[in-house]
């Protein structure tokens, strides 16, 4: 009975440190490119978008004007937004920092 006790104990123990994975680098984004409005599309997601890597991305920021910087070839870092792509559009990014390029 003490040997299950103790098994269950590292079992729960191990279980838990593997869990405690750091997922930021996940969802960080850098991206190089030109940032065009969205227009009409066919998901209702994003204002702006930019193509890079060969990709297309959408954007969206609460804290970067990014009507500033249409049109020009921009360095950005960002988030993927958790729970998009939605209706087959491209990845979602919150912006939190750009500079032209």
């Amino acid at each position: 009975m003490k040997k299950i006790l103790i098994f269950s104990i590292l079992i729960g123990i191990l279980s838990s440190c593997s869990s405690m994975k750091d997922t930021t680098d996940i969802t960080s984004v850098s991206l190089i490119g030109i940032i065009t409005p969205l227009g009409m599309t066919t998901f209702q997601y994003g204002t702006h978008m930019i193509k890079a890597e060969n990709k297309t991305y959408v954007l969206k920021s609460s804290n970067v004007q990014l009507n500033d910087y249409v049109n020009r070839s921009v360095s950005l870092i960002g988030k993927k937004v958790p729970g998009y792509p939605l209706e087959g559009g491209p990845e979602l990014i919150e912006v939190s920092q750009i500079s032209l390029k």
